[in-house]
């Protein structure tokens, strides 16, 4: 892995970090992308000894900002192998009838034309280089599958990840561009905190819920990264074994 070039989106904290340490620990050198430099700053302070990081401030919403990050990237490491789709927002939970659309707009600037933008770029970034290709990793979400109540920005934009996913999955193909999608259910992370003070279910009631170490998420990222590209993990989903997924409803 001396020669591998990933990029983590949202790698100031949660499960960005995990991957962007994971992948350091497995040797990757890795570009730190998120909106705040001191977090970024770090995460790069808790990667090994030795590892190869750069840390790149970035508004992935940015169409200016991302293309800098991709810039960075080739001048600094030359090529890119693999981008990690991480970063992400939400509102709290609101009944639909009450979302506003600045609300809606705020969600899907970052979840999902983030999501294109920084994946265009990587596949642009792929398709020139050479050795040509590379890997795309989107995060989805258990809400690709099902919402939770009071969720639609969210449940939207990660049902849509999915079909950005497929549609990179196919048009990557010719490119050696491999694209595929990690769906993620109660990783312990700061913003999963809510968890444990109870979370609202489908009928109403406000359960806790229990979560899963995020360092799992990290193994799970570093594995679809470490496939050869004429194999790819189209979808996984990694979640608290008791968590109220399977039956939800």
């Amino acid at each position: 892995m001396a020669d591998r070039i990933a990029i983590v989106t949202g790698a100031g904290s949660g499960v960005g970090r995990a991957a962007a340490l994971a992948l350091a620990r497995a040797g990757w050198a890795v570009v730190l992308a998120g909106r705040r430099k001191d977090a970024l700053d770090e995460t790069a302070a808790m990667a090994p000894a030795g590892a190869r990081i750069l840390a790149v401030p970035t508004d992935v919403s940015d169409p200016a900002s991302v293309g800098a990050l991709f810039a960075a990237t080739k001048r600094e490491f030359g090529r890119l192998d693999l981008l990690f789709n991480n970063a992400g927002t939400n509102v709290p939970g609101t009944p639909f009838e009450d979302l506003t659309p600045e609300q809606w707009n705020a969600v899907v600037a970052v979840n999902l034309t983030g999501s294109f933008l920084c994946a265009q770029a990587a596949f642009r970034m792929m398709k020139e280089q050479s050795p040509q290709g590379g890997r795309i990793i989107n995060n989805g979400s258990i809400s690709a599958h099902t919402p939770r109540p009071d969720s639609a920005p969210y449940t939207a934009t990660k049902h849509a990840i999915t079909g950005l996913t497929k549609t990179i999955a196919l048009d990557g193909r010719k490119y050696d561009i491999a694209c595929g999608q990690i769906d993620i259910g109660n990783a312990a992370t700061p913003m999963t905190q809510r968890m444990q003070r109870g979370v609202k279910q489908a009928d109403g009631r406000v359960e806790v819920e229990p979560t899963m170490n995020v360092d799992h998420v990290g193994d799970a990222i570093v594995h679809m990264a470490g496939l050869p590209l004429e194999t790819n993990i189209l979808t996984m989903t990694i979640m608290a074994t008791k968590m109220p997924f399977v039956g939800r409803g």
